[in-house]
């Protein structure tokens, strides 16, 4: 979790920023219930709506006296639509110790450069004007607590005041949980109650890139307990970063759209699809190769769409629909 330096300031090109003042003049002519960039009423207006114009105010200026934490979302993305609740939910709990800020990738496409986004949902905070790392996917909320007690944490080492939650609603256990105390590892990973050990070492490895790390320890507790379904989501998560960490995208794309019949190819694209938020399409690709082969084949094919299953709840509706067409076109 190292912070570098961040602004925006220089990374919209001028063009950018005369629409942005065209914006402003036009928003300025016309009366609004709000100005650009204020707090959204929900939450307490702990949740707040970011674009380009209103990034370095609301955000990086804001960091220096309170945690921002950005939700960088589309309205196509899946695992957005998990996670964004989640998030919200903990904005509203925390009662103003940090803020929610939320960036639509589609709407605000040099922004997501700048923050150079590859793939949604994606959560990161900003500390002191400072990008601190933050974590990919739909994680369920007793991690993203984890994640944000570890952020104030390093929040309050920066020397920032936190402010006390203006809302008093939160179980006292569920704060606890997510309030900063520290494990005894060397990453710094916050404990929480009846957690595995082996989620704080998955953290810490992912924090420092060590994505064999990471994978690791989930190994590890899966082999302890079989059936932990946060570890065996974490451990398909982790794979899939791997895989498409060593794709050349590009070249990806281009053999799938030669060779439909060849399984590896259909099922690279299909990984980049599903970690770009494009479910629906990741599994229909994979589907249609079911469909167009046979035997080993279409075992391969069936085994990596399976395996896609496992990044997503089990009760996820897109996971019943592809399982219920897999399930024809098997049997």
């Amino acid at each position: 979790m190292q912070p570098r330096d961040f602004s925006l300031y220089g990374a919209v090109d001028l063009g950018a920023r005369q629409a942005a003042a065209q914006r402003r003049q036009q928003a300025a002519q016309s009366p609004s219930p709000s100005q650009p960039g204020a707090p959204a009423s929900a939450n307490g207006g702990f949740v707040i709506d970011v674009n380009e114009e209103t990034f370095n105010t609301d955000v990086v200026e804001r960091s220096r006296s309170t945690p921002v934490i950005m939700d960088l979302w589309a309205e196509w993305c899946g695992p957005c639509k998990q996670l964004s609740p989640v998030l919200e939910k903990l904005a509203g709990e925390a009662g103003g110790q940090w803020i929610l800020a939320k960036v639509d990738v589609d709407a605000n496409p040099q922004l997501s450069a700048a923050l150079q986004v590859q793939s949604i949902p994606m959560v990161v905070a900003v500390l002191g004007g400072q990008l601190v790392d933050g974590f990919l996917g739909a994680m369920p909320e007793a991690q993203v607590r984890q994640w944000i007690g570890q952020v104030l944490a390093v929040a309050e080492k920066m020397g920032m005041q936190l402010a006390a939650p203006a809302e008093a609603d939160a179980d006292a256990d569920d704060l606890e949980g997510a309030g900063g105390n520290v494990a005894g590892s060397a990453a710094g990973v916050p404990s929480a109650p009846g957690l595995p050990p082996a989620y704080a070492e998955a953290r810490a490895a992912m924090e420092r890139g060590d994505l064999d790390g990471a994978a690791k320890a989930f190994e590890q507790e899966l082999a302890a307990n079989p059936a932990d379904p946060v570890a065996a989501t974490g451990l398909a998560q982790v794979n899939l970063v791997r895989r498409v960490s060593s794709y050349d995208q590009a070249k990806a794309r281009r053999e799938a759209a030669e060779r439909p019949g060849d399984v590896a190819a259909q099922a690279r694209v299909a990984d980049i699809e599903i970690a770009s938020g494009r479910i629906e399409e990741a599994f229909n690709r994979l589907l249609g190769v079911v469909r167009r082969t046979s035997g080993e084949e279409r075992d391969q094919a069936r085994a990596h769409l399976v395996s896609l299953f496992e990044l997503l709840p089990p009760n996820d509706p897109q996971v019943k629909k592809a399982r219920s067409a897999l399930s024809a076109l098997l049997f």
